[in-house]
């Protein structure tokens, strides 16, 4: 399988350079830059994209690499801090920008092997405040805005190209061009990175790796175990055994479905752990938000592994993680590996043949195309983000059955309209919220005071950051008028106009 390495130099966007990759069939991965070049060398790549970041090259305590990749004969493309560290490895010389750019920039192109099928203007994304004061020996300047002398430089000969703005985002109008050129056109891929391929690969992996061993997995009901699980069943069938822990706090009906889903339509065993009152007493009292996902997560994990003691032949253990969870840090800290809830500890005491993780290679919309090929509905492979701590983290202040149902019951309505309206498509997450407070309002003839519901909604790319989605207010008049007159106990619906930052998407 052909691979590019993004080289990570701490730069926001690597884990969206290496998606746009994989999205024209190529197979990226991630790697720090403190990655030894010998382990470059080893893994021979097609080429390899250097990451932006939010340092200064001339800053000799900036990421830097050894000159030396410049000559392995790899194609380079350099992004925003890549360009710049491009030109100061080759011998260029980078400086504090007389004026920086930000946001939409006009960029002027001339003709290049990067540049095919790219107009001579177009609007480009910026972010630096360094720039190229002068081009290194032997590169030719391919791109200029009206701030930036070299906002693009190649050397054709060596196959090394850079640019000073992100052609991964969006807002490059001709970025997704940009980068098919540099896989295409000058690392010569032929684009082997099909999902077909990996179902058909992983599954007899997986056969060869597991034999005639069970295996137990951990099933949330989330997009990455929903997956994961259904890959194992393809391989294993009945060898394998998911447990369910349902804690009670989930969306409305939703253990039902995920039970139903798994015992009709794949061959395995399911176990189901009903525990929403040992919760409830768990959680008795306590306000503080980050108790609250404390005792969540400790409840969970002691309820899955006391399920998991009682299986007598226990095999394998099979994780949903996936690529986001696996990759580590290029922000100077190499050894700190992001950790995530699909990465669970085993306690001590449980022994198994080994770990099985056959997501690991994937980014989330990789997973769900997998999932729809392997026959899962729909509105589980395409289901929003979830916190770990379900609706305990979109209750404030005490968790009691009463708010649990009341949540419910709101969130159900929302989801009900958002999906016969087809605007659940425009947003990237989007639910309800019980704040705790109550309003006065008025039913008939008489006075109310209950409960007021926030509904949340966002848009977004990668949720570093969101913006506030802007629903149509009939839509919106739709959703509150089903509210509260459907759900009892709501009086008042409230929409959420807040950004990220400043706010963050979840309440809690």
């Amino acid at each position: 399988m052909e691979k590019i390495l993004v080289l990570d130099f701490g730069g926001q966007y690597n884990q969206l350079i290496a998606r746009r990759v994989r999205d024209n069939r190529v197979y990226a991965e991630i790697l720090p830059y403190t990655t030894p070049i010998e382990v470059i060398r080893n893994n021979k790549y097609k080429g390899i994209i250097f990451t932006g970041g939010p340092n200064s090259v001339f800053d000799m305590s900036s990421p830097h690499y050894s000159k030396d990749i410049l000559d392995m004969g790899v194609p380079v493309l350099g992004i925003c801090y890549g360009c710049q560290l491009t030109a100061w490895m080759a011998g260029g010389e980078v400086k504090t920008a007389p004026v920086s750019e930000y946001g939409k920039i006009e960029l002027t192109a001339k003709k290049s092997p990067l540049f095919e099928n790219v107009p001579e203007k177009s609007v480009v994304w910026m972010s630096h405040t360094d720039y190229i004061a002068k081009a290194p020996e032997g590169y030719e300047v391919i791109g200029t805005t009206p701030d930036c002398p070299c906002a693009a430089m190649q050397n054709v000969k060596k196959g090394i190209y850079a640019v000073q703005f992100h052609p991964e985002v969006t807002h490059s109008e001709y970025g997704h061009q940009v980068l098919y050129n540099f896989l295409y056109n000058i690392c010569c891929c032929k684009g082997d990175w099909i999902m077909d391929n990996f179902i058909e690969n992983t599954v007899a992996k997986l056969r060869e790796q597991i034999g005639n061993k069970n295996v137990i997995l951990g099933l949330s009901g989330g997009v990455d175990s929903s997956v994961a699980a259904a890959l194992l069943s393809r391989a294993v069938g009945r060898q394998l055994t998911c447990v369910f822990v349902d804690q009670g706090l989930m969306r409305k009906d939703e253990g039902d479905f995920v039970e139903k889903t798994f015992t009709s339509m794949f061959d395995m065993n399911f176990i189901r752990v009903n525990c929403g009152e040992h919760f409830l007493s768990a959680l008795k009292g306590v306000t503080d938000p980050e108790e609250k996902r404390r005792i969540i997560g400790t409840e969970f994990f002691n309820v899955f592994w006391d399920e998991i003691r009682k299986q007598s032949d226990k095999g394998f253990f099979a994780q949903g993680t996936i690529y986001p969870d696996c990759i580590e840090s290029g922000k100077g800290d190499a050894d700190v590996i992001k950790t995530h809830h699909n990465r669970v500890k085993t306690p001590d005491d449980v022994e198994f043949e080994g770990i099985i993780e056959p997501l690991a290679d994937l980014f989330k919309d990789e997973v769900r195309r997998v999932g729809e090929r392997l026959g899962i509905p729909r509105e589980l492979v395409w289901r929003q983000p979830f916190p770990g701590p379900g609706l305990g983290v979109r209750i404030i202040g005490e968790i009691t059955a009463e708010k649990i149902e009341i949540l419910q019951n709101a969130d159900a309505v929302l989801r009900d309209e958002m999906s016969k309206n087809g605007y659940e498509r425009n947003l990237a997450q989007f639910f309800c919220v019980l704040p705790g407070v109550k309003t006065v309002g008025v039913m008939g003839d008489h006075r109310t005071y209950e409960n007021l519901v926030v509904i949340r909604a966002v848009t977004t790319d990668d949720f570093m950051t969101a913006d506030w989605a802007r629903i149509p207010y009939d839509i919106l008049a739709k959703v509150s008028n089903r509210i509260t007159n459907e759900c009892p106990m709501i009086n008042r619906v409230v929409y959420d106009i807040t950004s990220k930052p400043p706010a963050t998407v979840e309440y809690e």
